[in-house]
């Protein structure tokens, strides 16, 4: 049986397999001969088929070659055809640039005709209207000269390129040399005029020779301005130049009232001379202006020479800079519709501004330092002042808005003062002036608002009222530092704005309103001393059962919320508000661990009855931003997330201690999941705090290492950020969580030293907390634990206390931030 055609066109086709198919059983071998015939006969098939196919291939390649010559031999005649186009093309071209090259020549000879026709006409009209000018310029008809003279002019700009030819050479020079000699006549009829006095008579005659000045173009116009202006002022530098006792600082009025009335005579008499759109006004005042401001510098300069710049009175130089400032105005409104001139009245060109601003008193401005160590003074004895002034006056009602008057009394000084000295310079001056600005800030900050806030007598230092106040005008003065620094920024020259910064001064009011804060809070926690102490005399362990909340609890609470609710209906901005509720719960879950370690030993029913007024508290410190509002309003989410976290890390240590220490296992279990570091002095604290005796501690030390070595707990920490900072003494009843600065006490709480909390020390505290650079959790910045010196004190000591308030309001400020939309009303927000 064939196979099909599929099967034996395939690339894998075997014939083996399809004899095998064929011969599947030896019965089937009788018909090996019947099929080699049909595999012979199918092979001749297939021969015969190619052969065909050959030749049939063969005819056509045959057929294409045929073709494919027949087709060049085309492509040669059509190459040849092209050739003969283009030929008759250049024939065609050559014939049609004879025919037209007559045409061409006849254009050429007409042009040529034209323009020479047009020349002599115009050489004709240049040779008349030069001799009717020569007459005109001798009888001085200056207006119909005027019109002339701008026809000769372009008629000879027309002859530039034929100056060749020697006749035409000689009519340009002569026209040249009647310029000239027209500029020299004007002017010498100007000068006579002006000599003799005659303005008036001859008035009509000069308007229309400055008409002649005009059409010989900007140089004739120039000089003649100049010669004006200096004619007019001659008189002016005789009188104030030359004379010592006229040209003084003294006189300074003087100058200006005689250019008054200079300007008078000009409008008068001879503003009616020259075309308004020549400004010689205007002209007249820039050239009074620099010699005037010449003359200041030079007198101001001999000032100085005299002696060490003492010999130079301040007020007399504000005096005179005032009355220049005031001239410069009146001439900044004469001209102000008026577009300024382009041309300088003492030379040819001038690449100064044309405006009148700093015309004179640019003279000043080196000097200007004398008037900025003048307001250095001014404010060098503010500063004393406003510490002496009272906070408020008695008869005043409190506002919770109010701010301590001296701050804007400092602010209106400021902005007076920096509008002065942007009249008088936008540049270096301005610049001092910032400088001087923030060092006066720097110690209103640090000599009267630290001041108030520090240094009140009594253990309860300011009010609450006066705390307050502090507060506001400490805000004020950060928001309006940086709205001086702006302004600042505004006015002074681009290549120093980058130098301006009073941000260092912000933040340090800034550091003044967290220290503030800080302040209220303290005072909340003075209340709360007694419950504190009933805290620590209770005998935790002692308790055979748990109850409801303990006795110190109720009353601890009563005092939190009565002056919170003082506190916070004196805050007017509710971030402040928000802060002092946040530090409040911070420092209240932190003065409840210091509490615990006072109170030890604390039984594991005592530790379980701490857990559950620890739950209390927390319930009752979520409702402090409320207190004021109407019955029922919810305390924000974010605020209660907050009491959570900072309560939430009493939890650990109470259910630790809540674990009997037999079996031993069960305690160090208990202290690894909580607790959860690997440090044997925090182990040993709680084994303190439970008042394990000595002897027992070491078989739970041993145990408690053998533990923590297992490889189950390797994710363990070195040290908890809760137990390390506790110091728990083994003689004596507790030392607290350490001295002012400890990381744990998150408002700098003041040492607790043999179990008491001393008010005494409560001013002293604040104090310290802003000159050892203590952050809002407490930790000291280094190398400046100790510096102990008083917010008014100078030096090194000073400028850490300064440099640790703008670190404190850095943070403060950032930390603040986030109660920008903070309000009382507003749930989850």
């Amino acid at each position: 049986m064939p196979a099909s055609s599929s099967d034996l066109d395939s690339a894998e086709y075997d014939p083996v397999n399809h004899l095998n198919a064929i011969f599947a059983h030896p019965s089937t071998l009788a018909a090996v001969p019947a099929t080699a015939a049909t595999l012979r006969s199918y092979q001749d098939d297939l021969d015969e088929d190619i052969a065909a196919f050959v030749a049939t291939q063969a005819a056509s390649d045959a057929d294409s070659v045929q073709r494919i010559q027949a087709a060049k031999a085309e492509l040669a005649g059509l190459f040849r055809k092209i050739e003969s186009v283009r030929e008759r093309a250049i024939q065609t071209e050559h014939t049609i640039t004879d025919m037209t090259a007559d045409i061409k020549r006849l254009d050429n000879t007409k042009r040529n005709l034209t323009l020479s026709m047009t020349a002599l006409k115009r050489l004709q009209m240049l040779t008349t209207a030069y001799e009717q000018l020569r007459s005109l310029s001798k009888s001085r008809q200056y207006r119909d000269c005027a019109q002339l003279l701008q026809a000769v002019i372009q008629l000879v700009a027309h002859f530039k390129s034929y100056r060749s030819i020697d006749q035409i050479a000689t009519l340009s020079r002569n026209v040249a040399d009647l310029q000239r000699e027209l500029l020299e006549q004007v002017c010498e009829d100007f000068e006579v005029t002006f000599a003799k006095g005659e303005v008036s008579q001859r008035r009509p005659m000069l308007s229309e020779a400055c008409l002649v000045m005009d059409a010989l173009g900007d140089h004739a116009r120039s000089r003649l301005i100049n010669w004006y202006c200096n004619t007019q002022l001659r008189e002016y530098r005789q009188v104030f130049r030359g004379n010592d006792e006229a040209g003084s600082l003294d006189n300074i009025s003087r100058r200006y009232s005689w250019f008054n009335r200079m300007m008078k005579t000009y409008d008068v008499e001879h503003a009616a001379i020259f075309p308004p759109y020549w400004k010689v006004n205007e002209m007249l005042a820039n050239s009074f202006c620099e010699g005037t401001r010449d003359d200041f510098k030079a007198i101001l300069q001999r000032s100085m020479r005299r002696g060490d710049g003492q010999t130079l009175d301040v007020d007399l130089l504000l005096s005179c800079l005032q009355e220049t400032l005031n001239f410069e105005h009146s001439l900044e409104r004469r001209f102000s519709n008026e577009s300024r001139s382009s041309i300088d009245t003492m030379a040819s060109k001038d690449d100064r501004t044309h405006g009148f601003s700093q015309a004179i008193s640019e003279a000043f401005e080196p000097y200007m330092s004398l008037w900025v160590e003048s307001q250095d003074k001014q404010l060098a004895a503010l500063i004393p002042k406003y510490r002496q002034q009272p906070l408020r006056n008695d008869e005043d009602e409190f506002s919770s808005q109010a701010v301590i008057p001296s701050s804007t009394e400092l602010f209106h000084f400021y902005r007076l003062t920096l509008a002065q000295c942007a009249k008088l310079s936008t540049g270096t001056r301005l610049l001092e002036l910032s400088t001087t600005f923030a060092k006066y800030l720097d110690q209103y900050g640090q000599q009267v608002l630290y001041h108030f806030l520090s240094e009140r007598p009594g253990p309860q230092g300011p009010s609450v009222e006066d705390a307050a106040l502090i507060l506001n005008t400490a805000d004020y003065c950060y928001l309006t530092c940086n709205q001086l620094e702006e302004k600042i920024k505004g006015r002074i020259d681009d290549e120093l704005r980058s130098k301006v910064d009073l941000q260092s001064q912000a933040d340090a009011f800034m550091g003044i309103a967290s220290a503030t804060v800080r302040t209220l809070v303290r005072k909340v926690e003075l209340d709360c001393e007694p419950s504190w102490r009933e805290m620590r005399n209770t005998p935790w362990i002692k308790l055979e059962s748990v109850g409801d909340q303990s006795t110190y609890v109720a009353e601890l609470l009563h005092h939190v919320k009565d002056r919170s609710a003082e506190t916070l209906k004196c805050l007017h901005k509710q971030q402040y508000a928000r802060a002092f509720c946040d530090n409040l719960v911070d420092l209240m879950a932190n003065t409840y661990i210091a509490n615990i370690v006072q109170s030890k030993p604390i039984s594991e029913v005592g530790a379980e009855q701490m857990l559950l007024d620890s739950y209390v508290l927390k319930k009752g410190f979520t409702e402090i931003p409320t207190l004021n509002d109407e019955p029922g309003t919810a305390p924000p989410a974010s605020f209660v997330k907050r009491v959570n976290q900072s309560m939430s890390k009493i939890d650990p240590l109470l259910k630790t201690l809540q674990v009997r220490p037999s079996p031993p296992e069960a305690l160090v279990q208990a202290y690894l999941i909580h607790i959860a570091d690997k440090s044997d002095t925090n182990f040993r604290k709680i084994l303190e705090l439970k008042g394990i005796r000595r002897a027992e501690q070491s078989t739970l030390l041993d145990l408690f290492s053998a533990f923590k070595a297992s490889p189950q707990h390797d994710s363990l920490v070195d040290n908890s950020p809760l137990l390390t900072p506790l110091q728990v003494g083994p003689g004596h009843m507790g030392s607290g969580i350490g001295s002012l600065g400890n990381a744990a006490s998150v408002m700098g709480t003041p040492s607790l030293g043999g179990g008491r909390f001393d008010p005494a020390a409560f001013g002293n505290a604040i104090v310290n907390a802003a000159r050892d650079g203590v952050d809002r959790f407490g930790s000291p910045t280094p190398g400046q634990q100790g510096a102990g010196t008083t917010a008014q004190d100078g030096g090194e000591k000073g400028g850490n206390l300064n440099d640790n308030l703008k670190n404190i309001g850095k943070f403060f400020r950032r930390d603040i931030g986030g109660f920008r939309g903070f309000g009382r009303n507003e749930e989850g927000k």
